[in-house]
């Protein structure tokens, strides 16, 4: 949220005293961040050091016929305010009241290509400390006829900035990350409230804007013509509790004045016309959100508040044709709604050029409607933003008052006879029982009960009953945020500064929390040093993601969801249904829960290549979701692994090679061996994966869940995210790994007897895997056999077509004797007849 520090100062006067810097800390500390400070200037370089002065004497230059010699008075001081300079300008003479850039300025002419920066310097022999300036020369204007002579500034001293005279002094701008609690401080008015409080015990008063007198102005309108007022009625109380309006006759829309123009474009608001651009200033400046229809355009003059019954087909003011749901609150005519109520208007009775009467709309809607409504239709607009969070009840008329007066003044018109305040049921103070002995405790620091009641008083807290242990607060209706004891100790604490609760010189806590065997941060934490040692990166991305990902392609986690659903006797989901969506989603691109961690991760990619850093080893410890057709959502714990790129940096020793299948495998089955599991993969798989290019997947035993898919990223959908290079990656369930941790974890003696390798060479079809071999292999020989690799592939025109060579060492080892060559024969020779038995293979001799 952006906010101007000039149009803060007019609301708190206190506050003209400290500078944005310290500003910004103040309420950062007190719970409004301010996540940057702009200055916004309306003339390029903001006229600094550019002053008003006053021409003391003119002469001609001795040795130039169109130059002056002149000295002016640039400040109060008569003996060090006064500046020599050379002028050009044939209009120059003593006495006038000119500007003048000094040393140092920058200007920035009309028409100029480069800034113009002003030194001390001679001309023609002269000493010249300055410039007296034309309208060009400050980027005013386009005359260069001669210096500008200014006749209305005598009231003015020497030395008074330009800008100031000018009016176009710089504006600051905070931007402010505010939380979505904090409704109350979406207005200039609400942040000067917090400030306020901060600012205490120091005197600070809030200075509201003028506003109009409704009462008084229908007074003298009798003379009124009645077919100019509107008629409202609600007819749902529950979701507009309270609504006012009143007209305002004979308006003539156009431009708004400059400085209302300029302090909506401050805060990033377009200016429209003088009518919408008063609302929307009432609305940025109070909190309120306004409407203003064409009084002529609306149907037999008569507005009523109801639900839209039915689906019916609305223009908004965008332009868009939307079909409402028979939920939706609307304001409508005789003819049909108008506006979505609190959160976008209609074009239909939208005001225009030709609009001559207006009628002004303030209300209080009830937050969820208003958030229902605008979650359905995918609007977020600056009224649905407050209006769902929750406005003042009660500062409807303030607000409806000072936008009436605003309208008066930028575009003429007097206020109707028919305004109208619906309000059967007036919204109180939030009732709030609260302990000071316990806010003591916990915020673990003595505040006092003297300090609790100026922090509450400066909230405007009203304690309005007491015991010697409790007090009973009224909370105003527009802190929707504090309606608890927590709440206001809460309060308490981020008004009296977080910093200002000293730390105790010991820590201690009641409890000592019990920690779960085995401990998952200490695994997390192991294995991302693993990974880090192997040249990885962590990251982190967010959990939001955007549907559109995920709704054209398939994965690998729907398939086992939908078997694991098939046994169940459940209905497969399909994919989308599988998406875990958010109802009260922020922005359309964040509007789902990942069903996968890979999408978030080739958005990191891809920003890493567009910026030149194409070799990358990231990894992502994180959550996934998904919804099962019962609609229960579930939730699983990953860990990806992605590279792309080259295995290591360019060097003048080896030449650098891409990253492979092999480096992937590699950092898959050092994660599985690190948490201790003996023959981490027994089974190999070919993966059906939407993301995979011919990938596998990895298991403990036949029939059981896959601990990893990995393989190569598919062009078709790396192309999507512009990653135009090969991406291998690794999803591998986390919670798999875990579970078996405890039991997995063995400790042994080391061997004292050595080990013996045999290599065979077996000849097999090509489908065959490695991961095939390996199980026939261990379930032949169980206790000798320690380990086995292949270190040779060959398939070419020396084996019959679709057969292949694998070389494989078998390392064997006994643990209670040295091995024999007959115990060693006798192995190998049933390692080959159950190879040749179960997978066909032939020994090369």
């Amino acid at each position: 949220m952006r906010l101007s520090l000039a149009w803060l100062r007019e609301l708190l006067p206190a506050a003209a005293a400290l500078s944005a810097a310290d500003l910004s800390a103040r309420l950062t500390a007190g719970g409004l961040e301010v996540e940057g400070l702009e200055t916004i200037e309306r003339v390029p370089g903001g006229l600094r050091q550019v002053v008003l002065g006053t021409v003391l004497t003119c002469i001609p230059h001795p040795d130039a016929d169109r130059l002056r010699l002149t000295t002016v008075q640039v400040g109060p001081n008569s003996a060090t305010d006064v500046r020599a300079i050379v002028c050009g300008a044939p209009n120059v003479a003593a006495g006038q009241r000119v500007v003048v850039a000094l040393e140092g300025a920058e200007l920035h002419p009309t028409g100029g290509d480069a800034p113009l920066v002003i030194k001390k310097s001679k001309i023609r022999g002269q000493a010249s400390e300055g410039m007296i300036c034309a309208e060009d020369e400050l980027g005013l204007g386009t005359s260069h006829a001669g210096i500008l002579v200014l006749t209305d500034a005598d009231h003015l001293p020497d030395g008074t900035p330009a800008a100031q005279y000018f009016q176009l002094e710089a504006e600051e701008v905070l931007e402010i990350g505010l939380t979505p609690n904090r409704a109350d401080a979406a207005s200039h008015l609400g942040v000067a409230r917090d400030l306020r409080a901060l600012l205490a015990p120091e005197p600070a008063e809030i200075q509201w804007p003028a506003i109009a007198d409704i009462k008084q102005s229908i007074s003298h309108s009798a003379t009124q013509s009645i077919s100019h007022s509107v008629r409202v009625e609600v007819a749902d109380p529950a979701a507009a509790p309270r609504y006012a309006g009143v007209s305002v006759l004979g308006v003539t829309v156009g431009p708004s004045p400059e400085w209302l123009q300029r302090r909506l474009r401050a805060i990033g608001v377009g200016p429209i016309n003088n009518v919408v651009d008063a609302t929307n200033y009432v609305l940025h400046e109070l909190g309120q959100p306004l409407h203003a229809f064409d009084a002529d355009k609306i149907a037999d003059h008569q507005l009523t508040v109801r639900r839209t019954g039915e689906a019916v087909a609305f223009t908004t003011l965008d332009g868009v044709t939307r079909t409402l749901h028979p939920d939706d609150l609307v304001i409508a005519d005789t003819a049909g709604p108008l506006v979505l109520a609190g959160v976008f208007g209609g074009q239909r009775a939208a005001v225009s050029a030709t609009t001559t009467n207006v009628f002004l709309e303030a209300a209080y809607f009830d937050p969820t409607t208003v958030r229902r409504a605008s979650q359905r239709h995918g609007l977020k607009t600056d009224s649905s933003f407050r209006n769902e969070r929750g406005t003042d009840p009660n500062a409807v008329l303030v607000a409806l008052r000072r936008a009436a007066h605003l309208l008066l003044e930028v575009a003429g018109g007097q206020i109707g006879a028919d305004f109208q305040d619906h309000y059967p049921a007036p919204i109180g103070p939030h009732v709030v029982s609260f302990s000071p002995a316990r806010a003591t405790r916990l915020i673990g620091h003595e505040l006092g009960e003297a300090r609790m009641r100026q922090i509450l008083d400066a909230l405007e807290i009203e304690i309005a009953n007491e015991t010697a242990d409790r007090w009973t607060l009224h909370v105003p209706a527009y802190r929707v945020d504090v309606t608890r004891e927590a709440d206001v100790v809460e309060d308490l604490l981020r008004i009296y500064g977080l910093d200002n609760v000293p730390l105790p010189a010991f820590a201690s806590a009641p409890f000592v929390s019990p920690t779960p065997r085995p401990d998952p941060e200490a695994l997390r934490t192991a294995v991302g040093q693993l990974l880090a040692g192997r040249g990885f990166h962590e990251i982190i991305t967010s959990s939001l993601t955007w549907s559109g990902h995920y709704e054209a392609v398939g994965s690998q986690s729907q398939a086992a969801a939908d078997e694991q659903q098939t046994t169940k006797n459940e209905q497969p989901t399909t994919r989308n249904e599988t998406l875990v969506r958010i109802q009260n989603f922020n922005s359309a691109e964040l509007n789902i829960l990942r069903p996968t961690l890979l999408p978030p991760v080739l958005d990191v990619l891809r920003r890493n290549l567009n910026r030149r850093q194409p070799d990358l080893k990231l990894f992502e410890f994180g959550r996934t979701y998904q919804r099962k057709s019962s609609g229960k959502t579930v939730e699983a714990e990953t860990l990806l692994l992605v590279l792309t790129g080259r295995r290591e940096a360019e060097n003048w020793l080896r030449k650098a090679e891409p990253v492979a299948f092999p480096d992937l495998a590699s950092a898959v089955l050092d994660v599985l061996r690190r948490l201790g599991l003996p023959d981490p993969v027994q089974q190999v798989l070919p993966a059906d994966h939407a993301y995979l290019t011919g990938g596998m997947t990895l298991h403990r035993a036949p029939n059981q869940p896959a601990l990893a898919t990995l393989g190569l990223l598919d062009a078709r959908q790396a192309k999507k995210f512009d990653v135009e290079q090969p991406v291998w990656w690794a999803e591998i369930d986390w919670p798999g790994l875990v579970k078996p941790y405890a039991a997995a974890v063995t400790m042994r003696e080391l061997p004292r007897f050595p080990e013996v390798r045999r290599d065979l060479s077996l000849v097999v079809d090509r489908a065959v895997t490695f991961a095939e071999i390996a199980a026939v292999a261990r379930r032949t020989e169980r206790k000798l056999l320690r380990d086995l690799q292949v270190f040779d592939v060959y398939e070419g025109d020396r084996l019959e077509t679709g057969k292949k060579a694998v070389a494989v060492a078998f390392t064997l080892q006994d643990t209670e004797q040295t091995l024999t060559e007959k115990v060693i024969d006798g192995t190998m020779a049933r390692l080959m007849q159950q190879l040749e038995k179960q997978v066909g293979a032939v020994v090369r001799r």
